[in-house]
């Protein structure tokens, strides 16, 4: 019971301050709001406010949210709004703002939150300089030491330890990887590591699939971080990590690298929660981050249900000096609607799957 309050708190958060990003820029540039709501699906809360044009709304499925601006859509046929205050009537660069602020939010509630944790708990920052490399692994015998700076796995060019790990976890199972390293004294070097098979830990006789495991050697050096500057300065480079991090996943995605079986739905999502909240609130706090982050650049991304997709409308219509048809605009974003609610079931069927598997 805890964990889902806690998957619900999380997740309501997130939503939250996206669409509170989307609502205090619409309401800075004067755009009327209908509503302001959180979840999908039927309100289980209602409120308006006397003298307000807003309504409140909490609604029944925790995923999702959305702020009703109105001109959205172009010409909503509402003549008791005034012109100048449907957000079609808006300049460019206050529509941008509108829409981009949603993830902007995320990316502001992630870094609070990053720096609130280390604040209070402590943290650390794994970096890409190579530590506990020993001279019984494959990777001292190639030719790597301590100290030494990864610059890039197998070609692609790396600028966090967890875009180090992904290159690694994509890698065909026991083939050889490729450091780009730059040493102490400034050299840099390409040094191919063949990793060594040793037996699987786990492996037991009551195990019907034992997988052997290849050991490269290769460590990371982690710094360890705590007070208020040294928490400012965590917020920064662990939110640009997760970003890039972020990014260096996607690209995966689109290249095949990852599959559809990496990612995760609400279910998924849960179990993360479930399993966080076993190793105290400072694992909820990075895990609210994390998420906040995902939330945010996924929404940036130039699909017609996404943020991304409304701005990738306004840089058309910055091009071509004209809007895009708002019909062709209203179907375009219904059409991602329905290839998202699509993509969310079946990665939900696939988390539901791996609970029993």
């Amino acid at each position: 019971m805890l964990s889902f309050v806690l998957f619900i708190v999380i997740l309501g958060t997130i939503v939250l301050i996206h669409e509170l990003g989307h609502f205090l820029f619409a309401k800075l540039f004067n755009v009327y709001v209908y509503e302001y709501s959180i979840g999908m699906g039927k309100k289980i809360f209602s409120k308006k406010p006397k003298n307000s044009e807003t309504e409140y709304n909490i609604r029944i499925f925790p995923v999702g949210g959305f702020v009703r601006l109105a001109g959205e859509e172009g010409e909503d046929g509402d003549t008791e709004v005034p012109l100048d205050r449907k957000l079609y009537k808006k300049g460019f660069w206050q529509r941008f703002l509108i829409f981009f602020m949603g993830p902007g939010f995320n990316m502001l509630l992630a870094i609070v939150t990053l720096f609130v944790m280390c604040l209070i708990f402590g943290s650390s920052v794994t970096t890409l300089e190579l530590a506990n490399v020993t001279e019984d692994h494959p990777a001292y015998e190639a030719g790597l030491r301590n100290g030494d700076v990864i610059l890039a796995v197998d070609g692609d060019k790396v600028s966090t330890w967890t875009q180090a790990r992904l290159k690694i976890s994509t890698v065909e199972l026991g083939a050889p990887i490729r450091f780009k390293i730059k040493h102490e004294d400034g050299s840099i070097e390409t040094i191919k590591v063949v990793p060594k098979e040793e037996a699987n830990p786990n492996c037991t006789e009551d195990t019907e699939e034992c997988t052997p495991i290849y050991v490269y050697g290769v460590g990371s050096k982690v710094v360890e971080m705590s007070g208020f500057v040294d928490s400012i300065k965590y917020s920064f480079i662990e939110t640009k990590n997760i970003v890039l991090s972020m990014g260096t996943t996607l690209k995966y995605l689109f290249t095949g690298n990852l599959g559809m079986k990496d990612l995760s739905g609400p279910v998924g999502i849960y179990e993360v929660v479930d399993e966080q909240a076993q190793y105290g609130i400072d694992s909820l706090l990075y895990l609210l981050a994390y998420l906040s982050i995902n939330v945010g650049i996924m929404n940036l991304i130039p699909f017609p249900a996404f943020d991304g997709g409304h701005i990738l409308f306004l840089l058309i219509e910055k091009v071509r000096g004209k809007p895009v048809s708002p019909n062709v605009e209203a179907t375009l974003t219904g059409i991602g609607f329905i290839c998202l609610v699509l993509l969310m079931i079946y990665v939900t069927i696939g988390d539901v799957i791996n609970l029993f598997t």
